[in-house]
């Protein structure tokens, strides 16, 4: 079986975030980054299915440049086979989606493509969509569980008010959440084992894809609070009907 794992690299979530250039580019200094979040769930899943399943890889992906490598590096740490690392920068959802189905495609596909549901930066959650669409594949997110049995898989996503359970046979491509495997931390043996690992530098697919960025906005400031004593009930309650709009 082979397996490929799309990550990003993105600012861990405590990191603070400012933009240059008018508001029109990210500002990366001083800030940490990691695998996403979702992207880790995905991966740890694929190494417990690589370790229960004899001869499968586990490939990962990004797109993105040099600077990314760390990132991978980790992600070969904590078990995958070999990466590799489409060099452009990752504009938009269907720039990324477009460089992952090219890669699919030019390595004879593959029985599992598995990312995050979403990256934390973009947050846009239509990669995976995108990716099952180009190669003509389903696509599933976000996925809460995934148990393969032969050539068919069997998940649960989450959908609006409970669990929805799906078969599907194999291939397909899954945007996947917690709770589906438990996040793994690289070993020592990991860590040195990684730096010999293959990670293949490919240049990327010319993509038009329409989309223009005008600038970057921050939220806005968080605005005054009022204290209320906790046995001054009517008070809260005329604020929340009155000030705040709320009741």
């Amino acid at each position: 079986m082979k397996i490929l794992v799309c990550i990003t690299h993105v600012p861990d979530t405590t990191s603070k975030i400012n933009f240059t250039d008018n508001n029109t580019k990210f500002d990366p200094t001083g800030v940490q980054f990691i695998i996403g979040p979702y992207d880790d769930y995905a991966l740890a899943r694929a190494i417990e299915i690589k370790e229960a399943n004899a001869g499968t890889t586990v490939t990962v992906l990004n797109v993105g440049t040099a600077d990314t490598e760390p990132t991978i590096r980790k992600a070969l740490a904590i078990g995958a086979d070999d990466a590799i690392r489409i060099n452009a920068e990752p504009t938009d959802s269907f720039f990324v989606a477009s460089q992952i189905a090219e890669h699919a495609k030019s390595a004879g596909g593959y029985d599992l493509i598995l990312m995050g549901r979403e990256s934390i930066d973009y947050n846009s959650g239509v990669v995976h969509g995108i990716v099952g669409e180009i190669l003509g594949l389903p696509s599933i997110s976000p996925v809460m569980k995934l148990d393969i049995e032969g050539t068919t898989a069997k998940l649960a996503r989450e959908i609006e008010g409970g669990k929805e359970y799906v078969e599907v046979s194999l291939p397909f491509v899954a945007g996947c959440q917690e709770p589906i495997a438990e996040w793994k931390i690289p070993n020592m043996r990991g860590i040195m084992s990684a730096r010999t690992k293959p990670l293949k530098v490919v240049e990327p697919k010319a993509v038009d894809s329409g989309v223009k960025l005008q600038k970057f906005e921050l939220p806005p400031p968080k605005g005054a609070v009022k204290m209320i004593s906790a046995d001054n009930v009517a008070e809260l309650v005329t604020l929340l009907k009155n000030e705040a709009k709320v009741l």
